[in-house]
């Protein structure tokens, strides 16, 4: 039966400027090959409009910090040879999968796994399934590399992949098979509950 480890996977962060529909400000890709983490790439963007107050509150980038940043399309074809015919893993795939549909035009994954679904099925009884509240559960940040912080994307994409990596890895360290994780994915049992998910 084939594993999980048998695919090549990007996992994704954005952040946004808090305007709706979001902007990109920030982006995090993070290959996983062969089951093994490799070296993460991440962008600052210049986004058409203003990051708002609240979105700053939230990962702390200002209009200052991106105002000499590249326009997205400046960067366009580094993110899509980081994401090319890669598996994409999120945490709430959805919102990051919105932004970045938007943003790069025709581009599709080959397949999608939402950390956040998969966590609310493997992982029964977390009071909370949200990002932070899995990293403090599970110690996800343990040896963090210095000057990486929450909410930021290089942060969150090193944990999100942290994160599918334990969920994929049975406990005696065995792999999961592809079979289990797809079947999984669509099946959100209760588990806690969550505010609505946003993108800032």
């Amino acid at each position: 039966m084939t594993d999980w480890t048998s695919l090549r996977y990007a996992v994704a962060d954005v952040e946004g400027n808090g305007q709706q529909p979001p902007d990109l400000v920030e982006l995090a890709v993070l290959p996983i090959t062969d089951g093994a983490l490799g070296e993460p790439v991440s962008w600052l963007t210049r986004p058409p409009r203003p990051i708002t107050r609240y979105a700053t509150s939230i990962h702390r980038i200002t209009d200052a910090d991106v105002a000499s940043a590249p326009a997205f399309a400046e960067i366009e074809p580094d993110v899509r040879r980081a994401l090319a015919d890669r598996v994409l893993v999120a945490h709430n795939a959805h919102v990051d999968l919105g932004v970045l549909r938007r943003e790069l035009r025709r581009w599709e994954p080959p397949e999608v796994f939402d950390t956040l679904k998969l966590a609310r099925r493997l992982l029964p009884g977390q009071p909370s399934f949200k990002l932070g509240a899995l990293v403090t559960a599970l110690s996800l940040d343990d040896g963090m590399p210095p000057g990486l912080e929450p909410h930021r994307a290089a942060y969150d994409v090193l944990v999100t992949a942290r994160l599918f990596i334990r969920l994929a890895t049975r406990h005696d360290g065995s792999p999961v098979s592809l079979d289990e994780l797809r079947g999984q994915t669509g099946n959100q049992k209760p588990g806690g509950t969550d505010e609505a998910a946003s993108l800032f």
